[in-house]
């Protein structure tokens, strides 16, 4: 099937559509192009790119908090913007940016880190 500029231009759905994070997972395996997260009430969100200068400010923020983190030599895990956590109340979010004490991301099992790990950043 080919993909055109939109991952979601051509899909429609509809407004009382709710969905579970693990189905929420499914449609991101299957449209690994489109930007989504999923609200606390099961409802997707479409997320759009952002513009060139704030992708800019985005890049420079991860790469100083990477060398702040080396530097640090603290323990703990830092995360880009495309990465997305399952939260207590069952959203699906990706903040711009997180960190994570590495203890708390050892003890998922691999599986939750394959997926959207069950951590509030």
């Amino acid at each position: 099937m080919a993909r055109t500029g939109d991952a979601l231009a051509s899909l429609l759905l509809p407004d009382q559509l709710r969905l579970t994070p693990e189905q929420f997972a499914l449609v991101c395996q299957a449209n690994p192009n489109a930007v989504l997260e999923l609200d606390a009430s099961g409802q997707l969100i479409h997320m759009t790119p952002t513009g060139s200068e704030t992708g800019s400010r985005n890049q420079a923020l991860g790469a100083l908090l990477w060398i702040a983190v080396r530097a640090s030599g603290l323990p703990l895990k830092l995360f880009d913007s495309s990465t997305g956590f399952r939260l207590p109340d069952g959203s699906v979010l990706s903040p711009d940016a997180s960190l994570v004490r590495l203890a708390r991301w050892q003890a998922l099992t691999p599986e939750q880190r394959r997926g959207f790990a069950p951590l509030c950043p």
